[in-house]
């Protein structure tokens, strides 16, 4: 059973850790909803990602001839590239290739977000 004297001893226990809880400093907001801002636009007979989440940014293009087919793919944190590496391929993509390169890679971003949180 709770004794009077019990909840008055808590009392000062919980006002101490309510201000400290509100003294605490805010942890940085997620960018709205904490989702990823996708933009997808035609470029040519190929196409280009470009994929945000705060101070990062993903990108891939690929640019297709009828002689050959060159995807180029970047990361950045803020203005520091950790991955920037391209490749030349001898034929053209087909546009259903094109599409699930793209597709691919805007899946392979959110996932690699997703597991890095658990």
């Amino acid at each position: 059973m709770n004794h009077p004297s019990r909840r008055v001893s808590m009392l000062p226990f919980a006002v101490l850790l309510l201000l400290f809880i509100w003294s605490a400093p805010a942890r940085p907001a997620d960018p709205p909803g904490g989702d990823y801002q996708v933009e997808i636009t035609k470029k040519g007979l190929g196409k280009e990602a470009v994929i945000r989440k705060g101070d990062k940014e993903w990108f891939m293009m690929i640019e297709v001839t009828p002689e050959n087919t060159v995807v180029i793919r970047q990361e950045k944190d803020k203005d520091v590239y950790l991955v920037d590496e391209s490749e030349t391929h001898d034929r053209a993509m087909t546009a259903d290739e094109v599409n699930a390169a793209i597709d691919a890679f805007v899946n392979g971003v959110k996932s690699q977000g997703k597991l890095k949180k658990k």
